[in-house]
């Protein structure tokens, strides 16, 4: 197996939380006053970089961890959001095949576990939460030492830009899902180790 160790994010990776981001982000906006994304610029901005959009915005980087508080208090008041099509019978395909399975996220470790079912859980082998969107640098880095993994052995699997930042930071392979946040043709072209088309591909990483 080319990557016994699997980290995956979980907005826009696992979990689809777009549709709830884009309603809860009009009144984040409102509140943190920063610029809402316009419906008709949603296409537009997620062909962005992270540090872009956020420039793009007028969103200052020191907010990020108040805004993103914010967020994880409007999504634990909310509904469960559903994971994406596919992915509960690809997590248990890796972890029958012998992977071993992480999450990290932005998200807090309370929202993941409202999504994943017991079943999932017993595949998962960490979770860890709150991390930076500009930071899991450091988070992937513990996660390594905490799973006792080399990173040639780990890949880290997200949906945004910043997500493959993080995971060359620390010499982590980067795995694109073409599906989350930002668009597909913007995680093309960073050109990722891995690059997910569809939720059924997550299966070639069991090989």
């Amino acid at each position: 197996m080319r990557y016994p160790l699997v980290i995956f994010d979980f907005d826009g990776t696992l979990a689809d939380s777009f549709p709830f981001f884009v309603k809860a982000q009009y009144a984040l906006a409102q509140r943190h006053g920063f610029m809402a994304i316009e419906e008709h610029r949603v296409d537009e901005l997620r062909r962005l970089g992270t540090r872009e959009l956020l420039r793009e915005l007028k969103f200052p980087s020191w907010k990020v961890p108040i805004v993103a508080a914010d967020f994880i208090r409007m999504m634990r008041g909310a509904p469960p959001v559903p994971l994406f099509p596919g992915v509960a019978d690809a997590l248990r395909q890796l972890r029958e095949h012998g992977a071993r399975l992480a999450i990290l996220t932005s998200n807090s470790v309370e929202n993941v576990r409202r999504v994943l079912d017991a079943d999932l859980m017993d595949a998962i082998e960490r979770i860890d939460g709150g991390a930076h969107v500009l930071g899991k640098h450091r988070r992937i880095a513990r996660m390594l030492k905490q799973a006792g993994a080399d990173a040639s052995q780990a890949i880290y699997v997200g949906d945004q830009v910043s997500d493959g930042e993080a995971a060359r930071r620390v010499g982590v392979a980067f795995g694109a899902v073409g599906w989350g946040y930002s668009h597909a043709d913007t995680l093309r072209a960073m050109g990722a180790d891995e690059f997910f088309e569809t939720v059924p591909e997550l299966g070639r990483l069991a090989l």
